[in-house]
């Protein structure tokens, strides 16, 4: 069974996402360089507008299930000790591959 993981991160994380996937041997991804959004408990827009200058990045791949709570461990240590950047992860499963 295969998984898509779709991780939204502070712009400032990005060299950091790209450092666990390689560790992970994770090949597969595409980026969203730029989205805007804001966290639902305590995240502060990221609009990339004068009031919220900041923005968040994105990045999809798809995995093996077996590799997703490994991959969930490193984005859950990466969000607790960047706790003002902010770094979530969703998941959900892949009918299809082509």
């Amino acid at each position: 069974m295969q998984k898509a993981v779709f991780i939204v991160y502070n712009q400032a994380l990005t060299e950091r996402v790209d450092f666990m996937l390689k560790s992970l041997k994770i090949k597969g991804f595409t980026q969203f360089p730029t989205v805007n959004g804001a966290g639902s408990h305590t995240g502060e827009p990221r609009m990339g507008s004068h009031t919220w200058p900041e923005m968040n990045s994105a990045t999809l791949t798809v995995v093996n299930e077996e590799m997703v709570p490994l991959l969930l461990k490193y984005i859950k240590q990466l969000d607790e000790v960047n706790l003002e950047n902010g770094i979530r992860a969703f998941v959900w499963h892949i009918e299809q591959v082509y």
